[in-house]
């Protein structure tokens, strides 16, 4: 009887390890794989966030193709007004993409800066996220970072600025916010030393790209950054990758408050 009773033991563990797989690859088969990054330079510098994007999710979706599957359109210098989200996300409007999963907005680094330019953002955040819907496909709101000095707008936490604006837009239409801003204000706190600016106090340098990257990755797939492989070919050294996916992880699980794996 007792060996009859192991044996059913064995049975029920091994049934439930191969639920469990099975489940786990249907999320992973259920995760967004056709993504559009609309935005300007704060997208585009560090050779472009949507390629060091593509090659974290290539690492951890099994079979995908992230050059065929993940886009950038960037306007130098843009607001959300700038930008024709309706033809972009059309059939083959870019390369021969049917209709994206995911399209993620970035805005204009002075968007959220005074009260006439938040009005603008919300409105045309708005209007672009129900464009997206509308083609059956999700919609998430980058989070800019802060100036930092010398640049002319600089403020002490800025930051809370930006991320009140971002956060109620958010809720308001109901997609998902990536906290970038927040990860790049919290490496600032934690690593003094860090630099994830170009001089010009605005501008991502390669770390800073870096960072919003693993960001990305941590809120659209909710899975930790930490422990990725990819080191943009050696040019992220091995501590700065691991303090960097920390960063992005710890921003992530506080800002949406939710486990990541």
């Amino acid at each position: 009887m007792k060996n009859i009773y192991n044996f059913f033991l064995i049975v029920i563990f091994f049934s439930n390890s191969l639920i469990s797989q099975e489940l786990f690859e249907q999320n992973k088969n259920n995760e967004p794989r056709t993504i559009l990054f609309i935005g300007n330079s704060y997208l585009y510098y560090g050779d472009s966030l949507h390629n060091h994007f593509k090659r974290m999710a290539e690492e951890y979706l099994e079979d995908y193709d992230g050059s065929a599957s993940v886009k950038s359109a960037t306007i130098g210098g843009s607001r959300l007004k700038h930008h024709d989200v309706e033809r972009l996300i059309m059939p083959k409007a870019i390369s021969s993409i049917e209709k994206f999963d995911l399209v993620i907005l970035q805005g204009g680094s002075s968007e959220p800066l005074t009260q006439e330019n938040r009005k603008e953002f919300s409105y045309y955040a708005k209007k672009h996220i129900e464009s997206i819907k509308a083609n059956n496909s999700k919609a998430a709101l980058y989070m800019t970072h802060a100036f930092v000095e010398p640049h002319k707008d600089f403020e002490v936490n800025q930051i809370s600025i930006i991320q009140d604006i971002y956060t109620k837009v958010g809720e308001e239409n109901n997609v998902l916010v990536i906290p970038v801003g927040l990860a790049f204000d919290i490496a600032y706190k934690e690593l003094p030393d860090v630099k994830l600016h170009h001089d010009d106090g605005t501008h991502p340098n390669l770390k800073g790209t870096y960072l919003a990257a693993c960001t990305v990755f941590a809120s659209v797939y909710g899975e930790s950054p930490i422990g990725l492989k990819y080191d943009y070919y050696g040019a992220i050294n091995k501590e700065d990758k691991k303090l960097l996916q920390e960063i992005a992880h710890k921003a992530t699980l506080k800002y949406l408050k939710r486990t990541i794996n």
